[in-house]
């Protein structure tokens, strides 16, 4: 963004890319695709780099209000000085927090999921996509709970999947019913409490009983529990967790 205001120009959307895609290994991949897949739209896009901290979203969800709302008016002021209107982001605890908990922080923007932008670049032509090596393979969507249930976002996931001509299997619950993956609310960040099996397990059985060949996600935290999930069950020759922009991007061989 620092680059774009030096020049004078406004880009037509800020990618928020997270904790997750900026410093986990694995979700580095998805924003890895996600960007080829701007890139090949031809869409001016711009990040905050090291300006951009973290949402709170942890913070809040663990009961730290405080360190939330230091995290939130930083990244707002830093996000208002540069005049954003339009925010993108991989990460559903990203997406819901800024759209729906900095507003009354005074941080009002337009922000959409990653799937839900994709889908708009598709709509308006400015991106194709091939079907490629997922043409009849069978997928399950996850529906990831800050996309979904806190949302109501389940369609845009599953009309990428459609374009790749894949077998779109649903899980028993799915949709408003969908399960947590166990990630959330800053489930990520501790050890499990007691109980007689893990979250995530239970979930990667559903997905592994619908018998796909890859188990579609849309957020960073889901894909890591997920991935756990499939190598505890000793399925990772059978099955693989992928985001559906690193599905698109390897669709269209960028």
């Amino acid at each position: 963004m620092a680059d774009f205001q030096a020049q004078g120009k406004q880009p037509e959307v800020l990618f928020w890319v997270g904790c997750a895609g900026s410093f986990d290994d694995r979700a580095k991949k998805i924003t890895k695709a996600f960007v080829k897949l701007l890139n090949r739209a031809n869409l001016e896009f711009a990040v905050l780099g090291t300006e951009e901290s973290c949402t709170g979203d942890p913070a809040k969800r663990s009961g730290n209000e405080f360190l939330f709302q230091m995290q939130a008016m930083t990244n707002i002021e830093t996000m208002n000085s540069y005049g954003v209107k339009k925010v993108v982001t991989a990460c559903p605890h990203c997406f819901n927090t800024i759209k729906n908990e900095y507003p009354s922080l005074g941080g009002s923007y337009d922000v959409m999921h990653h799937t839900q932008f994709l889908k708009s670049l598709l709509e308006d032509g400015r991106l194709k996509v091939e079907s490629g090596q997922f043409k009849g393979k069978r997928i399950t969507f996850h529906d990831p709970c800050y996309l979904g249930r806190a949302n109501n976002v389940y369609e845009a996931p599953r009309l990428l999947l459609e374009k790749l001509e894949a077998e779109l299997v649903e899980m028993k619950r799915s949709r408003k019913n969908g399960l947590c993956c166990g990630a959330g609310g800053a489930q990520m960040f501790k050890e499990a409490e007691k109980g007689n099996k893990e979250i995530n397990i239970e979930r990667t059985e559903e997905a592994i009983g619908t018998k796909a060949n890859i188990i579609a996600a849309g957020c960073p935290f889901c894909n890591t529990m997920l991935t756990d999930g499939v190598k505890h069950k000793e399925q990772e020759a059978k099955v693989h967790v992928m985001d559906i922009a690193e599905m698109i991007a390897q669709a269209a061989d960028l």
